[in-house]
């Protein structure tokens, strides 16, 4: 009987020793968001000055230095600041090869000298003040302070405006930050000028959010213009440092509403200051005019080229000018079905077309020292890659400079002969870091990460392509757990996005997935994401397929998606979920309530659910206005869907959310309660637009549990 027992025993501790192994192989929901599950890395890695030495760091305390010969050494710690410390060491601004600039703790702005270990400041602005733009050579900046505008150069402070308020708002970007626009102030190359934008907001409608921390819940109004609906006016203006004077620039044809709700966007000033550029677009954004201005008088000089189409033209960079040529300079535009560079010269000539092709032109970086290669980003060899190239301004030669498969970003010295080429994809390179010369050549590892998942049961992950009822070529992303086995039946969570300037699959660590699908795949979820027409960087008709119609076509290629899911021998169809935020949110509904029976369980975050009550420069791009797209608008309202409503759906809100306002989910529930549909309700009361920080474990934990328990 005793020795029955120790065999029990034995047994018993083998079986629970295997449970505590197997469960430290998987990774727990509290630990999505761990660094020690994140791919590590050196940051903000650039070539010093003009030099071919670099610098990174690898947390923001310490500063390393090291070149193609030789190895990185630590030369500076933040504790080596006796004075005018910085927050981080990250951000740094080479003024030269031994001396940079940087932002105390103080809001200082300052330089230091690795040569006499000096610092000094050079500007100072009060801790409150967020909104500022620094122009290095030579040193100056502009900033808001109490909604006004300010220049301060050797600590002398200027104001430029009185008239700021919450109503005339300077300084900020404007029209709700699309087109590109990410700031409200430019300086001229030289430092001479200052453009800035004014924006009067004070017809445009106030949204009544409300913040109930108070006992009494306080009133926290924010202007929000719907799409249809009174729109903000844009003035650009401009500061002559030297005068002191401000002009705007006469953009008005006249003041009619249409001339005053004009789009004023990629602001560009010539090298010499005399010259400012505007891409204007009608409110319709279908017709942008490239105008040029006196930077003195604000006159209007000439109208440079125009471009039209029957959808919507999106500027979203501003001209950059040839170096050495200052008559000449590139623009991106996707005329041709595709995001190419074309060249100008300042009387609006075009001199060709530099790039073609089923791909896309990114981003322009800069140009080599000779300035007869412009360095871009592109699409070219991949659409789920970003690679770095080398253009040739005169016969078109591309050259790729960055190695191996992958995202790539890329420092390049100003020579444009040395690259540090840092790059993941998803199946073989967590994140490595390299130095790479202009013939292909590795010269130096700087850095690689092991797989930060490699000792836990890491699922394994597939992307690859189906095709689309008409044909359409669509990227996917699968997640399987490891132990997969293909004679069992999974449960299927689809993650889905779906809208413009969002592309989900990537040839990137996980795939472009993060640590929260890895979790789900350890439960037992095959996780699932697919790229429909409408999301990016496949072309103008791959992304405007959606025009007039959201919810449509993105629909059908996701069913088309579902469809060969349901065709896979180990996907259990009568187990499907779906999950989704904002754009993501309005399809997991779209795709729930026009596809009766096929979704079990949903949760939408931040969903829109009927896109009259969304914002007018994103909303009326994509869907026109709802007089002259009335049904196109009808057929997007998920209000007039909620009869289909069936199996379990979770609505996701944060009360403080500015971009899809909390009535899209209140309407929803008040028009389902009205038919006599149930439907599951959770309110962030602080959160905004997206659920951040710490609180976004809790977020995961909602969704995680709400698909266990129903799906």
């Amino acid at each position: 009987m005793k020795f029955r027992l120790n065999i029990f025993l034995t047994l018993l501790l083998l079986t629970l020793s295997h449970f505590v192994v197997a469960q430290d192989k998987l990774l727990k929901i509290e630990d999505v968001q761990n660094r020690k599950y994140y791919p590590t890395g050196i940051y903000d890695v650039k070539f010093m000055g003009d030099s071919d030495s670099y610098s990174f760091t690898k947390d923001g305390k310490t500063l390393w230095v090291g070149s193609a010969k030789e190895d990185a050494k630590e030369v500076l710690r933040l504790a080596d600041f006796k004075t005018h410390k910085p927050l981080s060491l990250i951000g740094i601004k080479y003024l030269n090869d031994y001396q940079f600039y940087y932002v105390s703790s103080d809001n200082e702005l300052c330089t230091y000298n690795m040569k006499t270990k000096e610092s000094g400041a050079y500007a100072a602005l009060e801790k409150d003040v967020t909104i500022y733009e620094v122009n290095y050579f030579p040193s100056r900046i502009a900033y808001k302070k109490d909604n006004n505008l300010f220049v301060q150069i050797n600590f002398k402070d200027n104001q430029i405006t009185t008239d700021g308020s919450r109503d005339i708002v300077y300084a900020e970007a404007v029209h709700r930050n699309e087109f590109g626009i990410e700031k409200g102030l430019f300086w001229s190359k030289n430092g001479e000028k200052l453009a800035f934008y004014r924006m009067d907001q004070s017809m445009v409608t106030d949204y009544p959010l409300v913040s109930t921390e108070e006992r009494v819940a306080k009133y926290t109004p924010v202007k929000y213009p719907m799409a249809g609906m009174k729109s903000h006016e844009v003035l650009v203006g401009v500061y002559d440092v030297a005068s002191q004077n401000v002009v705007y620039l006469k953009t008005r044809k006249d003041e009619s509403v249409e001339e005053r709700e004009m789009y004023l966007t990629n602001i560009c000033f010539s090298d010499d200051a005399k010259t400012i550029y505007v891409a204007k677009l009608n409110r319709l954004q279908n017709h942008l005019m490239l105008e040029s201005y006196d930077a003195t008088t604000g006159d209007k000089i000439s109208v440079l080229f125009e471009e039209k189409s029957d959808k919507y033209v999106e500027p979203e960079a501003p001209m950059v000018f040839v170096p050495n040529s200052p008559n000449q300079f590139l623009w991106l535009s996707e005329r041709d079905g595709f995001n190419h560079i074309y060249i100008y010269d300042t009387t609006g000539k075009l001199i060709k077309q530099l790039t073609s092709g089923n791909w896309m032109i990114k981003s322009i970086e800069g140009f080599n020292d000779k300035k007869d290669e412009v360095l871009v980003y592109a699409t070219k060899d991949s659409p789920i890659e970003n690679n770095f190239y080398g253009i040739n301004l005169k016969t078109g030669k591309i050259t790729r400079y960055s190695k191996d498969n992958g995202n790539h970003n890329v420092a390049f010295n100003t020579k444009g002969n040395l690259f540090i080429d840092t790059y993941s994809n998803y199946n073989e390179v967590a994140s490595k870091t390299q130095i790479v010369d202009k013939k292909g050549n590795i010269l130096k590892l700087l850095h690689s990460s092991e797989n930060p998942l490699k000792d836990i049961d890491a699922p394994t992950i597939e992307i690859s392509t189906l095709k689309a009822k008409d044909g359409t070529e669509l990227y996917y992303r699968m997640i399987k757990p490891k132990d997969f086995d293909p004679n069992k039946k999974y449960p299927v969570l689809v993650y889905v996005y779906g809208g413009p300037h969002a592309q989900l699959v990537t040839n990137s660590h996980l795939g472009g997935a993060n640590n929260f699908f890895m979790f789900l795949a350890q439960q037992g979820y095959i996780v699932w994401t697919l790229d429909n027409r409408g999301s990016a960087n496949r072309g103008y008709a791959f992304e405007s397929a959606i025009w007039h119609n959201c919810g449509s076509i993105e629909v059908s290629d996701q069913m088309d998606g579902v469809n060969y899911l349901k065709s896979l021998p180990y996907v259990d169809s009568e187990r499907i979920g779906v999950d989704g935020w904002s754009y993501g949110g309005f399809m997991t509904i779209s795709l729930k309530l026009k596809n009766p029976g096929v979704f079990k369980v949903a949760t939408a975050g931040g969903p829109v659910i009927d896109w009259k009550w969304y914002e007018v420069m994103y909303g009326e791009r994509y869907m026109g206005s709802p007089e002259n797209n009335p049904e196109g608008y009808k057929n997007a309202s998920l209000l007039n869907y909620i009869d289909k409503l069936e199996g379990k759906l979770l609505l996701i809100e944060g009360y403080q959310d500015a971009t899809v306002l909390p009535q899209h989910s209140i309407e929803f529930i008040r028009n389902s309660v009205k038919k006599g549909k149930q439907v599951d309700f959770f309110l962030y009361p602080d959160h905004e637009h997206n659920v951040r920080g710490k609180d976004r474990i809790h977020l995961y934990q909602k969704i995680y549990q709400y698909h266990k328990e129903n799906l």
